[in-house]
C-alpha cells in the first residue's frame, strides 16, 4: 500500500501542473483582464471609493488618468477602452499587474511563488490571497460539513430501508421524494424555503444574511449555539435536498447487488438472522463505495456546490469568493483559490482509495498496479 501511496503523490504534481496550465490559457484568452477593469473603472463605470489598484487608490489613479497626451503621442491600444489615455500610463498599470512580462514567463513566476505557498496579493482587495480565503473559510466549512453528515445520516439508513424493502409500498413511496430531490436543484429549492419561512409571503422565522446575527459576541454560550443554527438551517436543507437523493439510490443499488450473492444465501443458509446477515455480512461490503467517497462528496459541496447557496442567502465564504474573483479578473485569488483547492483535492482522492483499503484489507492496489 505504501508504494501505491507514494506512486499517487508523485502523479499529483504532473497533475496539478496540467490544470494550472489549462486554466492559465484559458483565462488568458478571455476578454477582460484586470488591465482592461482598471480602464473600465478610469473611463466613469462604477469606480468605488475603496477601489485600489494593486497598491494604487482610486484618488490616485483619476489624478494619474489626468496625464492624457498629446495629439502626437495618440496611438492604437490592445486594450478596449484605452483611447485617450497615455501610452505611458497604461504601462504602468500592466507593470503593477505584472503584465509588462511574457504570458509563460507569468506562468512560471506564478507557479515557483505557490510551490512555497506564497500565494500572492488580491488585486482589489488590498489584502492577501490567504487572508482572504481564511476569512471565507468558516461559513464554507460550515455549509459542507453539516450537509455532507446530514445527507449521509439521511441517505445511508434511507438507502438500506429501500433495498431490503425492494418493491414494496414503501420503496415506491420514498422513490418519489428521491425523484423529487433529483429534479429540483438546490438554489431553486432555496428560494423556495425564503419564500415560506425567511420572510418571502408567509411565515418569517428564518434570516436571511449571514452566519451569525450581529450581536452574536455578546450572547451567551447557548445563545451563540441557537444563533449559529437558526441561520444556517435554511442554507443546509436547501444543500440537503440536492445531494441526498443521488447517495440514497447509491447505496441501495448497492445493497441489492450484494444481497443477491452467494455469501449471502450461504450465511442465511447456517441460520442467521436477516439483521446479523445484514449487518454482519452485507454492510461491510455494500458500504464500501458509500463511505470510501466521504471525502470527495465533502470537497465537492465545501468548494463548489454552494456558490449559488451562498449567493441566495448572502452568505460570504468561498464560493461567492471565487466567483466575483472570476468577475472582476482578481487573478491572484483564482488562480491560488484553484492552486490550492485542487491540490487538496488530489490529496482527498488518494485519503478515498486509502479508505477503500482501511474499510476492506482485501482491496490491494499494490497488486493491482502490478
Amino acid at each position: 500500500m505504501l508504494a501505491y501511496i507514494l506512486r499517487r503523490l508523485m502523479l499529483i504534481v504532473p497533475t496539478l501542473l496540467g490544470i494550472m496550465v489549462v486554466n492559465f490559457i484559458i483565462v488568458q484568452a478571455a476578454p477582460g483582464g484586470p488591465v482592461e477593469q482598471v480602464i473600465a473603472k478610469l473611463q466613469g463605470l462604477n469606480v468605488e471609493a475603496t477601489a485600489r489598484v494593486s497598491g494604487t487608490s482610486s484618488a490616485e489613479v483619476g489624478q494619474q488618468q489626468k496625464m492624457t497626451p498629446s495629439s502626437g503621442q495618440r496611438q492604437a491600444s490592445k486594450y478596449r477602452g484605452a483611447q485617450g489615455l497615455d501610452p505611458e500610463f497604461i504601462k504602468e498599470i500592466e507593470r503593477q499587474f505584472g503584465f509588462d512580462k511574457p504570458a509563460h514567463e507569468r506562468f512560471f513566476m506564478m507557479m515557483g511563488n505557490y510551490v512555497r505557498f506564497d500565494f500572492g496579493d488580491s488585486f482589489f482587495r488590498d489584502r492577501s490571497v490567504v487572508d482572504l480565503v481564511l476569512d471565507k473559510m468558516p461559513v464554507s466549512i460550515s455549509l459542507g460539513l453539516w450537509t455532507t453528515l446530514l445527507v449521509y445520516m439521511i441517505s445511508i439508513p434511507l438507502g438500506i430501508a429501500k433495498a431490503v424493502r425492494d418493491g414494496s409500498r414503501f420503496d415506491m413511496w420514498s422513490s418519489g421524494v428521491v425523484i423529487v430531490g433529483n429534479a429540483i436543484p438546490g438554489f431553486l429549492f432555496a428560494i423556495l424555503l425564503i419564500v415560506l419561512f425567511a420572510g418571502g409571503r408567509y411565515l418569517d422565522w428564518f434570516p436571511l444574511r449571514g452566519l451569525v446575527s450581529d450581536n452574536f459576541s455578546e450572547l451567551n454560550t447557548w445563545g451563540k449555539i441557537t444563533d449559529y443554527f437558526w441561520h444556517i438551517t435554511l442554507p443546509i436543507l436547501s444543500l440537503v435536498i440536492g445531494g441526498f437523493a443521488g447517495l440514497t439510490m447509491l447505496t441501495k443499488n448497492s445493497f441489492l447487488d450484494e444481497i443477491n450473492k452467494q455469501y449471502v444465501i450461504t450465511a442465511r443458509s447456517k441460520g442467521l438472522s436477516e439483521r446479523r446477515v445484514l449487518y454482519g455480512h452485507i454492510f461491510r461490503n455494500a458500504m464500501l463505495i458509500v463511505v470510501a467517497g466521504f471525502p470527495s462528496a465533502f470537497i465537492g459541496i465545501l468548494f463548489t456546490g454552494a456558490m449559488l447557496t451562498e449567493i441566495i442567502f448572502s452568505l460570504d465564504g468561498l464560493g461567492l469568493l471565487g466567483f466575483e474573483a472570476a468577475l472582476n479578473r482578481d487573478y491572484p485569488v483564482m488562480f491560488g483559490s484553484l492552486f490550492f483547492f485542487t491540490l487538496l483535492g488530489l490529496v482527498m482522492n488518494l485519503i478515498g482509495d486509502v479508505m477503500y483499503h482501511v474499510i476492506d484489507p482485501r482491496i490491494d492496489f499494490d497488486k493491482r498496479g502490478s
